[in-house]
């Protein structure tokens, strides 16, 4: 008989990357906020910061350190303009890229968005044993990759395994 596991609410960060959002038309970043706390998780922090790698930078970073946050989540910045760097400020500071996730967002997403997927550069990694997702900017892809991923791999009773049980172990060295 396998014993079930209890559920393990989170610490979540969440950063909206954008020139032109706020907290009244941030769309992509309430529905993260509102996913992960129905999902039982708390919100440790929301911010919002232009399209700027060193303003992305330093919230993140200010996050990494923080003992209470465990997850970070971010939307905007992953495509492939210009102004887009949120790819560019966030794998520095990566001491593991988890490159299974923006591989299999990119499979979920082609069944929404077909070929167009192709320009997003979402990402994942670890950072002083705090997860980072990178997500692009549109409520559609957020929403997808929270239900289609980032729910599961963040929750204590996924079979068979999880990436919450691996977080006593990511300081290691």
């Amino acid at each position: 008989m396998t014993a079930t596991r209890d559920f393990l609410p989170l610490n979540i960060a969440v950063l909206t990357v954008s020139d032109s959002r706020t907290e009244q038309d941030d769309k992509s970043g309430a529905l993260l906020v509102s996913l992960l706390t129905d999902a039982g998780h708390r919100l440790a922090e929301k911010a919002i910061v232009p399209d700027d790698k060193y303003r992305i930078r330093e919230v993140i970073s200010r996050w990494i350190v923080d003992e209470e946050v465990q997850v970070v989540l971010t939307t905007g910045g992953t495509g492939v303009t210009g102004r887009d760097g949120t790819p560019e400020a966030v794998t520095p500071l990566l001491d593991k890229v988890i490159d299974g996730f923006g591989e299999t967002f990119r499979q979920l997403s082609y069944q929404s968005i077909g070929t167009s997927t192709l320009q997003s550069r979402a990402l994942a990694g670890v950072a002083n044993g705090t997860y980072l997702f990178c997500l692009p900017g549109s409520s559609g892809a957020c929403k997808d990759a929270w239900t289609g991923l980032i729910s599961a791999q963040l929750d204590y009773r996924t079979r068979p395994c999880n990436l919450v049980e691996l977080m006593p172990r990511l300081r290691e060295t």
